[in-house]
């Protein structure tokens, strides 16, 4: 069975990469020589590659759908697109995290800068059809169970579905109770605001603010708020300026907002604002991003060794992590910048502030070796990596928002400069 997630990563994941990266090199200036040195790093990212070949999982296909999603929106074939990201949604719905920069995006190309109603009903229609085609099989099948009179639900009905107060014993009663239980099963609500200690918000708020007090439905919406208000700017930016180079960034960016505030978070989500993240390296291997990027994915790695070291893939942790930060030539791994190359100081304090993580790791890594927690608290190693990761992501967060905004704003002025000409031409 293991051998099906390579299977999968060759079909699905590593083909989509590619042609993604080539698509997004080119529309960025990239040379094939630096282009390949980026699909390289990206198909050898430690986290994806931990999870789901050591923690045994299939989150690559779900992410292979999103570049293929991807992939096409650089080729703007925008309906194409839809049927992609539809498959990612119905693998796993973890792609949930970037439903609303997706919708955002979609729907800016269809009226900005003009209005486009032909394209906006292909992309509505192959959407539809195509969560027909991934549904119908689910709706068919306890009606053709209850055809042939073998129909016996041992599905109990979900809140929602109890709330619609249906007829037990109308013919579309099953169908209602399939559907119904796939709506609770990709939004837990009944779950709790998290289970395991994950680096986000939540859980470290927990650390110092108990939060099982508080009643759920509260939670609840302290949850949707935050998430809301964070997933906010991409959200705006790709509609009102629906640039296809930014929406990398405007996934990432979503992503990172639903991880640190969303309801049910698991340890492995962090792949989902990691991939689009990472795939900004097909768009220049500038020190800068680099150092970002590197940041973002040894320290989401770092997050996830406690999950790790339950699955005993301690040993390829550490190699896969140190030799992917190595390969990457990490800027902010040396004390001093290279000879000839004059650093700002904000790139000065960028280099410290990522020093500062990664020597609290290797102190962190070596205390939890040779250090018993005391028995009063039992789980103090996985409480500071939870409230250094949290920190480290909503860092990551930041930067994405700030990197969005940057280039959205040099779009804008580069759309209005050649607006201003080619007034003056017409007027001249």
């Amino acid at each position: 069975m293991r051998a099906t997630v390579l299977i999968s990563e060759y079909i699905i994941y590593i083909p989509a990469v590619i042609i993604f990266c080539r698509q997004y090199a080119r529309l960025q200036g990239v040379t094939i020589w630096e282009n390949t040195l980026a699909v390289a790093a990206i198909l050898m990212q430690p986290t994806l590659i931990l999870t789901d070949h050591g923690h045994f999982q299939y989150n690559a296909v779900m992410l292979g759908f999103v570049a293929a999603f991807l992939a096409c929106v650089m080729h703007r074939a925008y309906a194409l697109s839809c049927i992609f990201f539809v498959a990612a949604l119905g693998f796993k719905q973890m792609a949930l995290y970037y439903a609303p920069p997706v919708f955002a995006f979609l729907l800016g190309s269809c009226v900005f800068p003009s209005i486009l109603p032909g394209r906006f009903l292909r992309i509505a229609l192959m959407t539809a059809i195509s969560f027909v085609v991934l549904l119908l099989p689910l709706a068919l099948a306890p009606l053709y169970e209850q055809y042939r009179g073998a129909y016996s639900s041992k599905l109990e009905p979900s809140p929602l579905l109890t709330s619609l107060r249906l007829d037990m014993k109308a013919v579309y009663y099953p169908v209602a109770l399939q559907l119904t239980q796939i709506v609770h099963r990709v939004f837990p609500f009944h779950r709790g605001l998290f289970e395991d200690k994950v680096a986000n918000f939540w859980c470290a708020l927990h650390t110092f603010h108990k939060l099982h007090h508080y009643p759920k439905e509260l939670l609840q919406q302290a949850s949707l708020a935050l998430t809301g208000l964070s997933i906010l700017p991409p959200c705006v930016a790709v509609l009102v300026a629906p640039q296809r180079t930014t929406l990398p960034l405007a996934l990432a960016a979503s992503a990172w907002g639903f991880f640190l505030f969303s309801f049910q978070v698991h340890e492995k989500s962090v792949l989902v604002p990691l991939m689009p993240m990472t795939l900004l390296l097909s768009g220049g291997l500038q020190p800068q991003t680099r150092s970002w990027i590197s940041f973002a994915n040894i320290i989401g790695a770092w997050t996830m060794y406690p999950l790790l070291k339950r699955d005993g893939v301690r040993i390829p942790y550490f190699v896969l992590t140190a030799l992917w930060a190595w390969l990457m030539g990490v800027p902010a791994m040396t004390l001093f910048p290279s000879a000839g190359n004059q650093e700002t100081m904000k790139e000065r304090l960028i280099r410290f502030l990522h020093l500062s993580f990664y020597a609290f790791m290797v102190f962190w890594h070596i205390l939890e070796a040779f250090l018993q927690p005391p028995q009063s608290k039992p789980d103090l190693w996985v409480v500071v990596n939870v409230l250094v990761g949290a920190a480290g992501f909503a860092l990551c967060y930041l930067w994405c928002l700030w990197r969005l905004w940057v280039t959205v704003s040099q779009g804008l002025s580069r759309n209005n400069m050649l607006g201003n000409g080619q007034v003056k031409a017409k007027t001249l």
